[in-house]
């Protein structure tokens, strides 16, 4: 395994930790950005040589989950002029603690997988896990609609990590398909966000419980 390729996986592991630290939403949106910048380097590392299906993947994922994503994010979040998660439903330093516990069962519950040979990586599985964990923290214990957005854009990246493992087998159109459908969900979510603010003057989600037919 790539040296390097590991200690990019550690990064990802720390950025997991920061985003669950921090209340500031344009530090969290910069946070996924930068992962998305570190995985969409990760399959040069993986795959060890270049090609147009390689280049065009990496180079997409990139540009997406790097920039036009978190620009359309840092855009709607200036719109509706909100700039910290305030009343979480758990605490940053417990969210970390739950994050750096979360990680923690990732690597061991990774050791007991029946992976192929192949696949029994150091970091690549228990990062992917670890990652999908993080993002679910994110999504379920924040009420603003934005900080939730990156909580499902950290998950999506622990899944595309897991994904890195059928690169040699997973066609381009399908990891484009993929890019595709992320883009569009979060151009609608950024929509949402902006009804949801116009409706209530918060992005709160909880008070969605007030709507009625």
């Amino acid at each position: 395994m790539n040296p390097l390729l590991n200690a990019l996986l550690v990064v990802v592991l720390a950025l997991n930790l920061f985003a669950l630290g921090t209340s500031r939403l344009v530090t969290v949106i910069k946070i996924v950005s930068l992962q998305g910048v570190l995985l969409g380097l990760m399959p040069f590392l993986i795959e060890g040589h270049l090609g147009w299906r390689l280049l065009l993947a990496s180079g997409g994922t990139i540009l997406l989950k790097g920039g036009i994503i978190p620009f359309m994010m840092i855009r709607a979040m200036r719109d509706v002029q909100i700039k910290r998660e305030m009343e979480p439903l758990i605490g940053f330093l417990p969210s970390m603690l739950l994050g750096a516990l979360a990680t923690g069962f990732a690597l061991l519950f990774s050791k007991s997988l029946p992976l192929a040979s192949a696949h029994t990586t150091p970091l690549l599985v228990p990062a992917s896990l670890a990652t999908i964990f993080v993002g679910f923290i994110l999504l379920t214990t924040r009420a603003k609609a934005i900080t939730q957005v990156m909580g499902y854009l950290v998950l999506e990246n622990g899944i595309y990590i897991f994904g890195m493992l059928l690169m040699g087998a997973m066609p381009l159109v399908v990891e484009l398909g993929v890019l595709l459908d992320l883009f569009v969900a979060v151009f609608v979510i950024c929509i949402i966000i902006n009804h949801i603010n116009q409706a209530f003057s918060s992005l709160d989600t909880r008070r969605l419980v007030a709507l009625k037919e």
